[in-house]
């Protein structure tokens, strides 16, 4: 009797007789020999059905077979060198679950739009498919991280009073007779939660009303939020140079098929290890204008910006103190200079601009009252922040990384639609 199998596991059944569920990828015929491309969600692999080894029914089965109709396969594991996967099935049954009429996704080229409209098919595809595994591969370092050094994953709320920022960027939405948000980050949830566990993240969806078109930029996607207790700004830095670390090295051990598939430069990737670079926004103002831009002082950095700098380096590279006025409300001053915050943005090379935003926060409760009024920022509603300074404020640090943007970037992308499985955008809300 044939063993019950997935594609991702032939390898454990070389020689034997397996059976799996999938749909037909692709086919094309050779005389007396059909050869199916089969897929059924772990990995795509060649099933050989030769007309002379197969009863009758399962030859005009496997004839019938149009793309994406689904069936179950019957064979036995070859080892075959030529193949991506390193093995075939040598077919020695078919049995049909469905004919597929009229797929709307051909092999042919197609338009973005369309591909959009069809996301729910689209995601089928081979190199679609590859990114969802790799950003699945992401999240699984996410956690593997966290969890091995003491963190705790805290759920921020979805609905939330108030902007994180002071922002005006934010969906409106009706809480019974109160206003509410869609939220734009847990950061200040997660600052309450480190207060009484040390060393906390949240792994969740974020909201912003930009009105952006940009290759850069979702409306909804999702951000990894660590905050740490007693961590000053060079610390959390080096968390952040340990977490990508992490997690380029993950995909890269863990998702050689799906780069291959995705024909990604992995030797870039690989040089992501150890500390990265860092220069000051003084600094990177200074490249910018020696450059030929027209940058001030106290601007901030755009994506032609960004991309230039991150051209100098073969690593992420931090750009640290910025204008305090740029700058969030909650963020800590250099004390040897408090025009600047201890903060850092982590720029990806290769011109995917910001993935990680962070600083040490603000934990003199004097100065969080004052810059809550040169924000404007309602004290009633933010009462509940002000007392984590009241009771027990201690110095701390955190930052954000944007699950999306870091998926383009390892993927080797050309837009961050393709990185989340159905993407919110300016004109996108189907399907």
């Amino acid at each position: 009797m044939a063993t019950t199998c997935v594609i991702r596991e032939v390898s454990k059944h070389v020689g034997a007789e397996v059976r799996i569920g999938c749909w037909l990828h692709n086919k094309r015929k050779s005389g007396k020999i059909q050869f199916l491309q089969l897929r059924d969600g772990t990995g795509f692999m060649q099933g050989v059905a030769v007309k002379t080894e197969l009863s009758e029914e399962a030859w005009e089965a496997a004839k019938s077979l149009t793309q994406e109709s689904s069936l179950y396969v019957t064979g036995v594991v070859r080892e075959e060198p030529r193949s991506k996967s390193g093995f075939e099935l040598t077919v020695t049954n078919v049995e049909v679950i469905q004919i597929t009429q009229d797929y709307p996704i051909t092999p042919k080229e197609h338009g973005v739009d369309f591909l959009m409209d069809h996301r729910h098919l689209w995601l089928r595809a081979p190199k679609q498919r590859a990114v969802m595994a790799i950003r699945g591969q992401i999240i699984a370092a996410v956690q593997q991280f966290f969890n091995d050094r003491g963190f705790t994953l805290m759920d921020p709320p979805i609905l939330t009073p108030s902007s994180c920022e002071g922002t005006t960027e934010l969906f409106h939405t009706k809480y019974f007779e109160e206003d509410a948000f869609l939220t734009q980050s847990g950061q200040l949830y997660m600052e309450a939660a480190a207060m009484a566990l040390g060393k906390v993240y949240s792994f969740g969806p974020t909201f912003r009303a930009e009105k952006s078109k940009t290759r850069r930029h979702l409306i909804e996607f999702w951000m990894i939020e660590p905050e740490m207790a007693f961590v000053d700004h060079d610390e959390n830095l080096r968390v952040q140079e340990q977490f990508v670390s992490h997690i380029v090295q993950s995909v890269l051990t863990n998702c050689k098929s799906e780069l291959e598939t995705l024909e990604r430069d992995t030797s870039k990737l690989e040089k992501v290890v150890g500390a990265f670079p860092r220069i000051t926004y003084d600094d990177a103002i200074k490249f910018l204008q020696e450059k030929g831009f027209d940058i001030p002082w106290g601007e901030d950095f755009g994506a032609p910006h960004e991309t230039a700098i991150a051209e100098q380096y073969e690593t992420p590279v931090f750009i640290t103190h910025y204008p305090t006025k740029i700058k969030a409300f909650y963020m800590k001053p250099d004390p040897s200079n408090p025009d600047v915050v201890l903060c850092a943005d982590m720029i990806a090379p290769e011109g995917y601009g910001e993935i990680i935003g962070g600083s040490q926060r603000i934990d003199d409760p004097e100065l969080m009252a004052e810059r809550f009024r040169e924000h404007d920022l309602a004290a009633e509603a933010y009462q509940w922040y002000m007392d984590l300074r009241k009771y027990g404020t201690v110095p701390h640090s955190g930052f954000g990384l944007g699950l999306e943007r870091t998926v383009a970037w390892i993927c080797g992308l050309d837009h961050v639609r393709e990185t989340i499985p159905f993407p919110r955008m300016l004109y996108r809300l189907y399907p």
